[in-house]
Formats: C-alpha cells, structure tokens, sequence
C-alpha cells in the first residue's frame, strides 16, 4: 500500500468546457443573498455547466459540490483519500491500481455505494457511445473490476505516472443513472450523488440552487443553503454584489479593486493555469501559415496586457505552462520583438502594401478574431492583440460574439480562448494539442498538427521516468515556439469578494474553469460561519 501522499500540483492547459453567456438572474427570495445569515451563500458566477452528469464530463476534475471521487485534493493540490478509505495500492510495475471504498457510504436517495457504482461509471465514461469528449484522458485504463462490494481494481494497458490524480472523477449511482441514456437522460439535470449537497432547483440561465446533504459521510455542511447565481455580465455581477443581492462573486481585476476598502467583504487571489490565448486555425489560409503565427508570437507585448488588462493580476505566458510550474522549460521565454517580426514577414514574401496590412501572392494578411460576448477581459485581450499585430502588419479583425455563432466556426477563425488543468502536464496539453483529437468540441480547437508535439504528448503520457517526461515536456514547448498553433498571451489570477462571515477560508491554485469548483468557496462544506 502507498503511503506517500501523491503530488497533484503540476500543472497545465486543458480543454475548458466553455459555455454561452446567460442572462442574469431575476429577483426573488430565492435569488436573494442571505442577508447576514451565517447558514446561507448566493455567489454570483459568469456561467454555468452544460450537463452536472459526470459522466458527460461534470467535476471531473474534482470539488463537485454533488458528487465525490475516490480521491480528492486538499488545499496544496495534494491527494488524500475520499471514497477510498485510503491512497491506493499499486502494484505489477505500475499498471494496477486497487481502491478500497470507505465503509457505510451513501447516495443521497439512500442506497449504499458499492464498487460495482465505480466500475460503471468509468466503463460509461469510456464507451464510445457516450458523449464525454474527455475520455482520452483515461486511455490508459485496460479494465475496471469489481473485487467484491469494497474493493476497485484498475488494470492500465501501460504505466501511467498520473493515474492517480485522475480518479478524483465523481462516482454515479448505477441504480439510477444505469437504467437512462447517459447522454440524454434526467440525471443530467437532476443529479443523486454521495456529496455534501443535494441540488434542489435549477433554472437554466439563472441559478442553481443546494441545500446540504445532512447524511454526508464527511459531516453535514454548516453553511445549510448554496445558491450559484448565473450571471455573465461582470459589470452587473459587481453591482449586485455591492448592493447586497449576493454575498460573493469572481470579478475582474478591475471590478474586484473596487472593493478593495470595503470592511464588510474580504478579496481573495488564486493563482492559477489558467491561460488566454489566440486559436491559430490550421484550415484558415493566413492562421495556418507558420511565418504568419511566428511573427504573430514575436508581436504581442504579453507583459503589457499583465499590467493595462489584469492590473497585475496575472503572468505573461509563453506556452499553456505558467512560468513558476516545476515542468516550464524556462529557455522559452521571449520578449515582444516587432522588428524580428517584420523581418520574417518580409523573408517569406509577406510586403507592406499601402494600407500598411502585407500581402503576399495577391491574399492580404487578416483574419477574423472572436471573442465571447459580455466577456470584458477577453475584449480587452483580442483589442490588444489586434493592435500588437496590426504593428507588424497584420490585419485582426475583432468580434464579439455568443458560443452559439463561434462553435460552428473553430476550425477556420480565430478565437480568444481560455483553458488550463491543474494535476499533472498531460491532462491539459494531450486534449489541447494532439492531432487524434483535432476539432473534437473544444479540444485542439484549431486542428493543430505537429509530429514532434504527438511525439512528446505520448513520450511525457506513457514514461514513468520522471527526467524523461521532463525533457519531452521541454521538447514540446521548444516546437510551440517554432509552430505555435495558438498565441499564447497571460496567466490570470481569478479573484474573489465575498461577505466576510465565515473563518478560515482558502484558495487553491486554480484550473481554468472556476465558480463552481474553484474560489474560496472550494470546500464550502467545511467553512465555519465567525462567532
């Protein structure tokens, strides 16, 4: 049996399921803020998920509110046991891993988890029929089976350094979720899980609201009501936490300052992976050229957005890695350097025309660049972006627009996108970069397809030496700055005020996604309202 605590602070991008913006919640007690009562939360957030089935890719990076895995991270990032009594044991050199559940655990409708619920929902998760477009991040797994009712036993095809970390994935009863298509079934909307909170009502575009699981094996909430108020206007989220409507929010950093000397609510800042970036289609003539994405790279003055857009709530980034990750290949830092730029526009046969755009071949250097509607920071970053390039003549034309128009068009215009993972390099860089998952919703939205990226994704997947992972992650950012299939631009910390009532609250060091599983309401089920 392992003893060790297994490290899950590594890293990186990865596919954010990103969402279309929904319109603010009405009024109404029920979407009102507690009022100062210790036992209730309103936290106002930009968006909400698309499906709460884990099997459809819900929590499956763990901190569901509804749901819990075998394992789960603590506020280091570290794994510690959850519905596994303890970390597992590993054996046969790596390819087998043995769970044994914690005893007299409950669904909340009553019935007791059993291992045969574990192995049906990783068995769904990867069958080919079920629309989880993050199934390939357990594609070691060769078989799940059960070793009577408490015991899960997990045979991988190879060793795989990072397995652990991924079995912070919500378990699903199979008595319920077992007897209805998992892509279209009610569980979708209407959960049963073993976590601190039970969903009670969810208005698409609005809210979702919880109550506390009073049978939760880790011990019943003290804050006894949860709502999420599903607002993506920044702009009003900040108005009506000001006016009292909610007891928290994530902001901007602009909009969280404001706040910056109110005694009656705390700020909080996470750092994070999470990154901004600028998709590179390959399908797109100007995208798709190689000089044009490296003089694009060498154009953008990253720094600059860290400190005009983030107010230097954030990092510069230079690859989907952030600068102080133990697997940052350092030597891939660069400055904005327009005049390297325009040299090799210019050696490729890429010239000024009168407009000050270039051309070449009779095909003028623009393109379109989306960003989603009512996301201020995004606009702000594309803005920048498109000044940066026009410098080295290149034309970007920028567009808001709601995910409903930029889905269909991924694959041939640019967008302004936001990804990261926490937990371990591959599980944010294979779904972002690999060319087997080009164009698959959002993962590798701009069909990106390098060999020596392939390579060094399966090399760092598949080692179980940690120098050799180390080298072929430093191999991979190398080629991004050859190839670089996205722009990559800043690292945001996520902010946080909230009404200052409860003690001891943290953050962790943050993934992309963020509002529901992240900000310091993480482990809301342990917070202690202040005397």
């Amino acid at each position: 049996m392992t003893t060790r605590r297994i490290k899950g602070a590594a890293v990186a991008a990865t596919m954010a399921a990103a969402v279309a913006a929904c319109s603010a919640p009405g009024g109404g007690t029920d979407g009102a803020a507690s009022g100062g009562s210790a036992d209730s939360v309103v936290i106002g957030v930009p968006s909400e998920p698309d499906t709460l089935s884990p099997l459809l890719g819900y929590g499956k990076d763990g901190n569901s509110k509804i749901f819990d895995g075998l394992l789960a991270r603590d506020a280091d990032l570290e794994l510690e046991p959850a519905l596994a009594k303890a970390l597992p044991e590993i054996t046969d050199d790596g390819r087998t891993y043995t769970y044994t559940l914690r005893p007299d655990v409950k669904f909340s409708d009553g019935e007791p988890l059993t291992a045969e619920d574990v192995v049906y929902t990783y068995e769904t998760v990867l069958d080919d029929k079920t629309n989880n477009t993050a199934k390939s991040e357990l594609d070691a797994v060769k078989e799940i089976r059960a070793d009577g009712d408490d015991k899960v036993v997990f045979t991988l095809k190879y060793p795989y350094a990072a397995f652990p970390a991924r079995t912070v994935l919500p378990i699903v009863p199979e008595h319920v979720a077992g007897e209805q298509d998992p892509n279209t079934g009610v569980f979708n909307t209407a959960p049963i899980g073993t976590g601190p909170y039970l969903l009670t009502g969810w208005s698409k575009g609005e809210k979702l609201t919880f109550k506390a699981n009073p049978d939760y094996w880790g011990g019943a909430p003290k804050v006894k009501k949860l709502t999420m108020a599903i607002i993506a206007d920044d702009d009003v989220r900040a108005t009506r936490l000001r006016s009292g409507d909610l007891d928290g929010a994530t902001l901007p950093p602009n909009l969280a300052a404001t706040f910056k000397n109110d005694d009656g609510r705390k700020t909080y800042q996470a750092t994070t992976y999470d990154f901004r970036a600028v998709t590179l289609p390959t399908g797109n003539k100007i995208t798709g050229d190689t000089t044009i994405r490296r003089a694009l790279d060498l154009a953008v003055d990253r720094q600059a957005m860290v400190d005009k857009i983030l107010d230097g709530a954030g990092r510069p980034a230079y690859g989907p890695l952030p600068l102080d990750d133990p697997w940052y290949a350092k030597d891939v830092e660069r400055p904005q350097d327009l005049a390297e730029a325009k040299k090799i526009l210019d050696r490729d046969g890429w010239k000024t025309g009168t407009d000050g755009i270039r051309a070449k071949d009779g095909t003028r250097a623009a393109f379109t660049l989306f960003y989603p509607s009512g996301d201020k920071v995004r606009q702000d970053h594309a803005l920048a972006y498109a000044s940066d390039a026009k410098k080295a003549g290149i034309d970007v034309k920028v567009e808001g627009a709601t995910w409903e128009v930029i889905e269909p068009r991924m694959g041939k215009d640019a967008v302004l996108a936001g990804f990261g993972s926490t937990g371990d390099p591959d599980f944010g860089l294979y779904t972002l970069l690999h060319s087997s998952l080009a164009g698959d919703g959002f993962n590798n939205m701009p069909h990106y397809d390098d060999p020596a990226v392939d390579e060094a994704l399966e090399t760092g997947r598949r080692a179980q030496n940690p120098d050799d992972r180390k080298a072929a992650y430093d191999d991979l950012q190398r080629a991004l700055v050859k190839n670089p299939g996205y722009t990559f631009l800043t690292h945001i910390d996520h902010l946080y005020v909230l009404a200052d009532r409860w003690g001891d609250l943290t953050t962790q060091v943050e993934p992309h996604e963020h509002g529901f599983a992240s900000g310091p309401w993480w482990n809301a089920e342990d917070w202690q309202p202040k005397n």
